[in-house]
């Protein structure tokens, strides 16, 4: 299962003002701190910057990569804030996210071609966001295919078929779980990824939507998700779903996590 620590976004009022202040002591204990707990990827995200963008998506970039050694999830919809973040980063990103829109494809596809990278495919066309399986799966295979034609590999495609709160129409938790488990048989060697938490947005006890939900989707198949890998709760409800799906050969990753205080 892979990982993107989802914390250092400038959505975050603690994360915006490091980033105003270009306090690279606290945007480096962020990201240690999402290393430490197990991420494969840190999410940069510096969206509510609007027209100083790419500026701080660069700095945020170079602060956290002088902290930890991993690549990156740049995470934004500007095609100039993402081609010159990716100037700037080591080894391979992830890119989030590319859509069917065209005007957005069109755009990014340039900036994914230019270096090997992983890409993060939202389910979402020119229209409306997708409400059914049906409309998710029909967006993503088109997606799937147009990505493998510019030359994309299928395993460097992470197709997003977007979580969104069962607050608002409570058919939702299941369109997704139908929507990861269809594209992961339709397309062999493909990854799903979701945001986690979009699911529980605006209910009481969100964490304990996320673990429930988070166990639902590996089952049906996901293969990454962004999330809060410091929310230890979360985090072994992960390991221990990965050691009952068969995924942990002899039980040596929960029991290595056990071991250094990181299930609770």
């Amino acid at each position: 299962m892979i990982i993107v620590g989802e914390k250092i976004n400038t959505s975050r009022k603690s994360v915006e003002e490091a980033v105003v202040k270009r306090d690279a002591a606290f945007i480096n204990k962020v990201a240690r701190e999402q290393a430490e707990a197990g991420a494969h990827y840190i999410d940069v995200n510096a969206g509510t910057f609007l027209e100083q963008e790419a500026d701080c998506l660069c700095w945020l970039v170079e602060t956290v990569q002088s902290e930890v050694d991993l690549p990156l999830c740049l995470d934004s919809p500007n095609p100039k804030a993402l081609s010159e973040a990716i100037k700037h980063h080591k080894g391979e990103p992830m890119i989030n996210s590319i859509s069917l829109e065209e005007d957005r494809f069109q755009s990014l596809i340039p900036v994914i071609t230019s270096q090997p990278c992983h890409v993060v495919a939202l389910c979402m066309a020119q229209t409306s966001m997708p409400t059914t399986v049906e409309e998710r799966v029909q967006v993503g295979s088109e997606l799937i295919k147009k990505l493998a034609a510019e030359g994309i590999p299928l395993e460097k495609i992470y197709v997003d078929t977007l979580v969104q709160p069962v607050s608002v129409d409570t058919g939702m938790g299941i369109a997704t779980l139908g929507a990861i488990s269809r594209i992961m048989n339709d397309f062999p060697g493909v990854n799903t990824i979701c945001g986690l938490s979009n699911i529980s947005f605006g209910l009481p006890e969100r964490r304990l939507i996320n673990r429930n939900f988070l166990a639902l989707c590996m089952s049906y198949g996901l293969s990454a998700a962004i999330l809060d890998p410091t929310d230890k709760q979360l985090m072994a409800t992960l390991l221990a779903v990965e050691m009952l799906l068969g995924r942990d050969e002899y039980c040596e990753n929960f029991i290595d996590a056990y071991q250094n205080g990181r299930i609770v």
